[in-house]
């Protein structure tokens, strides 16, 4: 990969991470949504292939704001809580927006910003999307070991 790059994550109430997909900078943010989805679908489950858990709520963003993610996500049995657009008109949404628990989705900032705390992550050492998506994997190990730690 040349140029910049997306880091499209995902992550749990507490700001672990769960899955992520590097694009190339100009890809939408909902361009690999599903992508991110199934990875991280495939991470909450035991070794028996049975579900420990599901997400009942997805905070995004604006840029995530569209009907098919929407509908997807009903299907799904989750909630969007992704704000309307301002030139929209929010009363034809499948879904009612829910302004307190959009505040939460400070979690995943927080969790881009602990990675923009890490020199090799932010300055982009790794010129490969192989050897970059590696460094964001031991980055994550070693949240999970803080956090298990704590």
């Amino acid at each position: 990969m040349t140029g910049a790059t997306k880091i499209h994550i995902l992550c749990d109430g507490n700001g672990l991470p769960r899955s992520f997909h590097l694009t190339a900078g100009q890809t939408h943010e909902s361009a690999v949504l599903d992508d991110v989805f199934i990875a991280a679908d495939q991470s909450l489950l035991d070794e028996d292939g049975e579900r420990i858990a599901w997400p009942f709520a997805l905070g995004g963003d604006k840029g995530y704001r569209a009907d098919w993610i929407d509908e997807y996500l009903l299907d799904l049995g989750i909630t969007a809580v992704i704000p309307s657009k301002e030139n929209e008109d929010r009363e034809a949404r499948p879904v009612e927006f829910g302004k307190e628990m959009y505040r939460s989705r400070n979690v995943v900032e927080r969790l881009i910003g602990w990675l923009k705390e890490s020199r090799r992550i932010f300055s982009r050492y790794e010129k490969t999307a192989k050897n970059f998506g590696g460094m964001l994997t031991l980055a994550f190990l070693r949240q999970y070991l803080q956090y298990e730690l704590a």
